[in-house]
């Protein structure tokens, strides 16, 4: 597993306690909506993380059985704890190379998965495989960086801290693949020529604070290693120097910004 997708050490239980309820939760929400439109009986969930999408899935539709998937075995971990319910059913799974039978669900989900994947269309084709005729995908991607307004002060901010080679993570994997036209084309070669939707989806991202916005994102995701593969030692000066930037331009106490993601619906 490379760094760009190593969710380890005390990430996981960082990123639920921090990350899902500052970017996640919305689209969470969103995604919960869409498929449950559907009244789909057997859900998998691909890259479930902590369980941001899982829960949100459990309140629309209650009577669903769900099979929550993800690589990282310390993610699923933290989502055992998180989620409860005999509903669910966790298990590790990379997304390009499912376990599980052809048409053997009615709908597949992926929350910001989809970037971490090193082959997309495999793992489009995968989904498309493991859905029943009619099965619905969904799936979300970040718009660009610049549409995210605490993950481009963040991403600006570590510039300035490690000029010589700054920490590109942010930029490069979550915030980084949302051309549509590409993301069009790799459906495509991964077998899906049905009924696709995508639409741009704004949201407000709210924090108790500049600081615990900045520990999120710099000690609670994959940047951190991004960071400490410049200097271990330095991982606190990059939170702090990201703490900084994010308080001279939101302010102090509670902070919000915007975020922006796009949303595809596909039918098999």
């Amino acid at each position: 597993m490379d760094k760009d997708s190593s969710f380890t050490g005390s990430i996981p239980e960082t990123y639920e306690r921090a990350m899902v309820p500052l970017l996640f939760t919305p689209y969470a929400i969103d995604m919960a909506r869409r498929i449950a439109q559907r009244r789909p009986s057997r859900i998998l969930e691909v890259a479930a993380g902590t369980g941001a999408v899982t829960r949100h899935l459990l309140q629309e539709i209650p009577a669903a059985q769900i099979v929550a998937s993800d690589l990282n075995p310390a993610m699923l971990e933290q989502a055992r704890k998180a989620v409860v319910s005999p509903h669910v059913e966790w298990q590790q799974a990379d997304g390009q190379a499912l376990p599980f039978p052809d048409a053997s669900f009615d709908a597949v989900a992926c929350q910001f998965g989809v970037m971490f994947f090193p082959d997309k269309v495999r793992g489009f084709s995968e989904a498309r495989r493991v859905l029943k005729p009619g099965g619905l995908y969904c799936f979300n991607v970040w718009d660009g960086i610049s549409h995210n307004d605490f993950s481009a002060t963040i991403n600006h901010a570590l510039a300035k801290v490690f000029p010589d080679d700054p920490p590109r993570f942010l930029a490069r994997v979550p915030y980084g693949w949302h051309d549509v036209d590409v993301i069009l084309e790799e459906l495509k070669r991964g077998g899906w020529s049905g009924n696709i939707t995508h639409e741009v989806v704004t949201a407000t991202s709210r924090a108790q604070s500049a600081t615990s916005t900045a520990i999120a994102l710099c000690q609670g995701s994959p940047l951190r290693a991004d960071i400490e593969a410049r200097d271990p030692a330095r991982l606190q000066e990059a939170t702090d120097a990201a703490i900084a930037a994010l308080t001279e331009k939101f302010g102090s106490g509670a902070i919000e910004g915007k975020m922006q993601a796009l949303v595809f619906t596909c039918e098999a």
